[in-house]
């Protein structure tokens, strides 16, 4: 392991006016994106659409990385040049997602465990080899009834530090996501308590599995209402509550906080990350790591047409920009009409 090399490239992850554009989808739900354009996802249709986005002119002025899926990462550009290879040409750290999706967890119904440790330190070798320099594990903590259980939690933040460390051994630095959902109706208070619970034993378990904290990323959930809730929480709101949770259960070591969208939409999310940039200084650089809400306007511009190729980047690169803003907090509403 190399301290200085993972708090070098953990550091470029999470520069101030950039962010990260999660690509990760699995082919399974990328097959979802592209049924809304009506377009089959065939691998070429799935390559053609990430060059769109990786080729947008300007990006690395707004992207410090991307995550990858095992499928992409193997890809190229229309010209040869292999996808890994062209973002680092780019300035654009490449990443990639390791985790193999989350599973029911034996006899805690309504719960998930992560999988895909097994034989991951191989993989991680080989995917650097690729010339990914970050990963992704992402874990599912699901509010309800009961839910979640200790034992959910603690079993989720174990995994979630194996793969931690193992990516630290082979130099790759890991982006650590414990997502708590905002499905249901539940209130930002319950969400908050929640999220509290989560940060509080993963950062327990990657202290004791003896990750470097200086040489990882966090990507939580922001602190917000459920979806279904019958009186959500202002943006105002949800800002401060995310800040005063991160406040008390993340070390100050750790060099960034990369948000999720985790399904609002794209003005949602980036209103969120201005305001809550505004309510510094902080400790940590604090931006995003969005993978719809980045997305969603350029599938629909692109909406899988060459002719349609161009106009997709457009509406990538304005999202990504505005985006971008929010992570200095000054970003605005009234921004979304005027940006061309």
């Amino acid at each position: 392991m190399n301290p200085g090399e993972l708090s070098r490239i953990a550091a470029a992850m999470v520069a101030k006016g950039k962010g990260i554009l999660a690509a990760d989808e699995s082919t399974g739900t990328i097959k979802k994106r592209f049924d809304s354009i009506r377009l089959e996802s065939t691998e070429e249709h799935r390559r053609t659409y990430r060059e769109m986005l990786f080729t947008a002119p300007g990006a690395a002025e707004s992207v410090s990385g991307v995550i990858l899926y095992d499928e992409t990462i193997r890809q190229k550009t229309k010209d040869g040049t292999p996808f890994p290879q062209y973002l680092t040409r780019q300035g654009i750290l490449p990443g990639i997602k390791v985790d193999s999706g989350a599973k029911p967890l034996a006899a805690f119904p309504g719960e998930t465990i992560t999988e895909g440790l097994d034989g991951l330190r191989e993989r991680l070798i080989e995917y650097r080899s690729l010339g990914a320099r970050f990963a992704k594990w992402r874990a599912v903590i699901d509010i309800g009834d009961g839910l979640p259980t200790s034992f959910a939690i603690e079993s989720n933040a174990q995994a979630l530090a194996r793969y931690a460390a193992l990516c630290q051994e082979n130099d790759i630095v890991p982006i650590v996501e414990p997502e708590v959902l905002m499905d249901g109706a539940h209130s930002i208070d319950r969400c908050a308590e929640v999220t509290e619970r989560v940060l509080q034993t993963v950062f327990g378990q990657l202290f004791a599995q003896r990750v470097l904290l200086e040489g990882m990323v966090l990507k939580p959930n922001m602190v917000i209402s459920g979806k279904k809730a019958a009186n959500r929480a202002p943006p105002q709101t949800v800002a401060e509550a995310t800040v005063r949770v991160l406040k008390r259960h993340v070390p100050a070591a750790v060099p960034g906080i990369a948000f999720l969208s985790g399904g609002q939409s794209p003005a949602e999310a980036t209103l969120h990350l201005s305001l809550i940039n505004q309510l510094g200084p902080l400790p940590w650089s604090l931006t995003f790591s969005y993978g719809r809400a980045l997305q969603d306007e350029a599938l629909k511009g692109w909406s899988g047409t060459a002719a349609n190729f161009a106009t997709g980047q457009k509406e990538f690169m304005r999202r990504a920009k505005l985006t971008a803003l929010a992570t200095t907090g000054r970003y605005a509403s009234d921004m979304e009409s005027k940006a061309a």
